[in-house]
C-alpha cells in the first residue's frame, strides 16, 4: 500500500508520466480547513478513484485544480499543483488551462442553449465553425455521454428542458467538446439512473486510453469498478493511496480506511 508519507508510487519506474502532481496542497475558506497537507501523484491514461465521506475535502480538490478560487475571494489555497509538469499557478491563460481540463460537477449547469449548441460552443470559440465538423463533434460527444440516442431529433431544443440525468450527461458531453487531457468528474452519477450509469462507465474505461481522469465518488464500489488506483480523503486529509483493489482486499495504513469502504461509516 502507497501511503501519503512515503509518497512512494505504485507504479515504480514502469509508470506513465505524471499528468498532475500535488504537494502539500491545503485549502481554507476563511478560517476553515477544508484541505490539510495533500499529496498525491496522478499519471496519463489512469482513472483515478478519490471517495470518501461528505465534507472531506474531495469537491475542493478539483476547485483547485481548475483555478476555482479565482471565483472565489474566501478560498485560500497553498502548496503545488502541477500540470504536465507547469505549476498552475503561474498560468497566465486560466482559460486555455481550463478547456485542458474538464469538469462536471454534480449539479448539471445547463446553458440557456440548444443541445446542440451547448456542446458546439466550445468548438466554436476556439474557431470551428465548418458545419460539417461540428455535427461530426456534436454527435460523437453526445455519444460518448451516452446521451445521443435520446436526443438525436431534438437537437434544437433547449438543453434545459431536458431530464435532470439528460442535463448531467449534456454537461459531460460538453465537458468531452473541448477534447481535455484531464477529465473530472464529481459524483456524476447522482442523477443519473443505474443502467446509463453502467453505459458511462463503460465510456470512462474506454476514455482512459485519450486522457486522464479523476473520479470523485461516495459509491465506493464504483471506485472499486473503474478506478486504477484510489485515495481516501477523511476530514481534509488523505489518509490512503494505491492500487483500487488492495484498498478493499490489501493491507491499508489506516484502520479507517478499511472502516470507510466496508460501510461501517459514511
Amino acid at each position: 500500500m502507497v501511503t501519503p508519507d512515503s509518497q512512494v508510487e505504485v507504479m515504480a519506474s514502469t509508470a506513465t508520466p505524471i499528468k498532475l502532481g500535488v504537494k502539500n496542497l491545503s485549502i481554507k475558506y476563511g478560517q476553515e480547513a477544508a484541505l490539510d497537507n495533500i499529496s498525491l501523484d496522478i499519471h496519463e491514461h489512469e482513472i483515478f478513484g478519490i471517495i470518501g465521506p461528505a465534507n472531506a475535502g474531495k469537491t475542493s480538490f478539483l476547485k483547485a485544480i481548475n483555478r476555482m478560487d479565482l471565483f472565489n475571494p474566501e478560498m485560500q489555497v497553498d502548496g503545488l499543483i502541477e500540470f504536465s509538469g507547469h505549476d498552475i499557478s503561474k498560468v497566465r491563460n486560466v482559460y486555455g488551462l481550463r478547456s485542458r481540463i474538464g469538469v462536471v460537477f454534480p449539479l448539471p449547469v445547463g446553458l440557456p442553449l440548444s443541445v446542440y449548441d451547448n456542446v458546439a460552443l466550445a468548438p466554436r470559440l476556439s474557431g470551428e465553425n465548418n458545419k460539417a465538423e461540428l455535427n461530426v463533434i456534436v454527435e460523437r460527444c453526445l455519444r460518448r455521454a451516452a446521451l445521443w440516442d435520446e436526443v438525436k431529433d431534438r437537437l434544437d431544443s433547449l438543453g434545459s428542458l431536458l431530464s435532470g440525468g439528460q442535463q448531467q450527461r449534456l454537461t459531460i458531453a460538453r465537458a468531452l467538446s473541448q477534447e481535455p487531457e484531464l477529465l473530472m468528474l464529481d459524483e456524476f452519477s447522482i442523477a443519473v439512473d443505474p443502467v446509463t450509469t453502467m453505459r458511462i462507465e463503460d465510456v470512462l474505461k474506454e476514455l482512459k486510453q485519450e486522457m486522464t481522469i479523476i473520479l470523485v465518488t461516495n459509491l465506493v464500489q464504483q471506485a472499486r469498478r473503474l478506478a486504477d488506483r484510489t485515495a481516501f480523503f477523511l476530514d481534509g486529509k488523505c489518509l490512503d493511496i494505491g492500487i483500487t483493489e488492495d484498498l478493499f482486499t490489501g493491507e491499508v495504513s489506516d484502520p479507517r480506511t478499511r472502516d470507510y469502504v466496508e460501510g461501517r461509516f459514511g
